[in-house]
C-alpha cells in the first residue's frame, strides 16, 4: 500500500497567521522594554536571508519591520549563531567583529539567542538591541530572552507538526496495482 493524497481539501487557518499568534503568546514587546532596547526580533534564516519574522520597536525606532529581510552573511544574528561575537554586548562599538558588521542604524546594546528546534537545526534568532550602550545588561538578562527562545522554538516546533498532520489527516493506505506485479 501507499499513502493517497485525497484531493482538495477544506480550507485551514494560515501556518504564517498560527506561527505569529504563537510567537505572541511566547514573547512579547513587553520583553523589549523590559530590556530597555530599542528594538527586538524573531528573525528566520531563509536561503541566505534573514527574515523578520516579528518586530517589536519603540514608536521613534521602526527601522525593520515583519516580512522584511536582508543578507545573512554579514549580520550580528549570523556571527553569534557562528560563535563569532557573544551573545550579549553591552556596547557593540567596543567588539573587533561587531565593527566591521555594517548596518543602516547604529546597533550598540544588543541581545541574540539562537532559536534551535527540536531536530537540531537553527531556525533564526531571538535578537533585540538599542542605538545606545547599556552597561546594566545583566547575564540573568541574557536568560531570560534564552527562555524566551526556547519558547519560541517548541511553539514554532508545534506549527510544523500541526501543519505536517493536517496535510496527511485525510489520506488513506491504499494499493497500488502497478506494484502487485
Amino acid at each position: 500500500g501507499v499513502l493517497a493524497h485525497p484531493g482538495p481539501q477544506k480550507p485551514r487557518r494560515c501556518v504564517p497567521s498560527l506561527l505569529r499568534e504563537r510567537i505572541r503568546t511566547a514573547w512579547t514587546p513587553s520583553m523589549r522594554k523590559h530590556l530597555r532596547m530599542d528594538v527586538a526580533f524573531v528573525a528566520e534564516f531563509v536561503d541566505g536571508q534573514r527574515v523578520y519574522r516579528r518586530v517589536a520597536t519603540d514608536a521613534k525606532a521602526k527601522v525593520i519591520r515583519d516580512g522584511q529581510s536582508d543578507p545573512l552573511e554579514r549580520t550580528y544574528c549570523r556571527k553569534v549563531v557562528d560563535g563569532l561575537l557573544p551573545r550579549m554586548l553591552r556596547d557593540a562599538a567596543k567588539h573587533p567583529v561587531a565593527r566591521e558588521l555594517s548596518a543602516p542604524f547604529p546597533v550598540r546594546a544588543f541581545l541574540s539567542v539562537p532559536i534551535v528546534l527540536a531536530d537540531g537545526s537553527i531556525y533564526g534568532t531571538l535578537c533585540c538591541f538599542s542605538f545606545a550602550p547599556n552597561q546594566d545588561l545583566t547575564s540573568r538578562d541574557l536568560q531570560r530572552l534564552e527562555t524566551s527562545g526556547k519558547l519560541i522554538a517548541r511553539r514554532i516546533d508545534e506549527v510544523r507538526k500541526r501543519r505536517t498532520d493536517m496535510a496527511i489527516q485525510d489520506w488513506a493506505l491504499a494499493p497500488v496495482d502497478a506494484w502487485r506485479r
